[in-house]
This record gives C-alpha cells, sequence and structure tokens, in this order.
C-alpha cells in the first residue's frame, strides 16, 4: 500500500468516524441523571429511545476510541525533542527540534495535541 493509499484510508476512516459521531445524539446531559439510578451491582437499567445512528455510533465508539488512542500514543511516540545543536544564549535550555519534522520544539503535532489535551473534561 502506497503512501497516499494509506492517507486516502486514514483519512476516510477519520470522516466516516466523524459523521457516525455526529449524526449521533450526544449523551453527556443524560449521564448526569443516569450516575444516580446505579444500582447495587453497580449497573444502571436504562430505557431510551436511540435512533440507527446512534446504536451504529455506541457498537463501534469503543474500538473507535482505542484506535485513536493507539494512534495519538503512536504521534508522541514520533514526535519528541532532540536536541538541535546550535548555539544558545542559555546553555541550561539548549534549542530543540522534533525528532519526525524537524520543526522547533514543541512541533505544531504536539501543540494541537497538547490543545485537545487542555479542553479534556476535568483538566
Amino acid at each position: 500500500m502506497t503512501d497516499e493509499e494509506r492517507e486516502a484510508r486514514l483519512r476516510e476512516r477519520l470522516q466516516t468516524i466523524r459523521a457516525r459521531s455526529a449524526k449521533a445524539s450526544s449523551w453527556r446531559s443524560s449521564t448526569q441523571s443516569l450516575t444516580r439510578l446505579v444500582n447495587r451491582d453497580g449497573y444502571v437499567a436504562v430505557k431510551a429511545r436511540l435512533s440507527r445512528e446512534d446504536i451504529a455510533f455506541i457498537s463501534g465508539a469503543r474500538d473507535e476510541v482505542l484506535a485513536f488512542a493507539d494512534l495519538a500514543l503512536r504521534l508522541l511516540d514520533l514526535h519528541r525533542p532532540q536536541e538541535a545543536g546550535g548555539i544558545t544564549s542559555d546553555p541550561d535550555r539548549p534549542l530543540r527540534r522534533c525528532r519526525a519534522c524537524m520543526a522547533r520544539w514543541p512541533c505544531p503535532t504536539v501543540r494541537t495535541m497538547a490543545e485537545f489535551d487542555c479542553g479534556a473534561p476535568g483538566s
């Protein structure tokens, strides 16, 4: 498989996940009331009206979230700092570049991922 085919396949998968997610209903407001309904066995008996899109989203959500987490971890493994060499006015803080893209550290990939992390619930 060529790089272009891999990129197209990844882009298609991400767009499919995005479209499925956008069509599904958000459960965020429901989860607050559902947490109060947890029984002694640790479960909530749920009776809900779900659309086909909701069911399709829920059925694949776990695997897709795991795949995204794996992708994010691999990106972090690839985009790591290395000393860039060169002369700096502060010897305690040497210039660094990304090993993968050679941009100044932190590179755009890591900055974008850090923005995502800052928007996470509980952060």
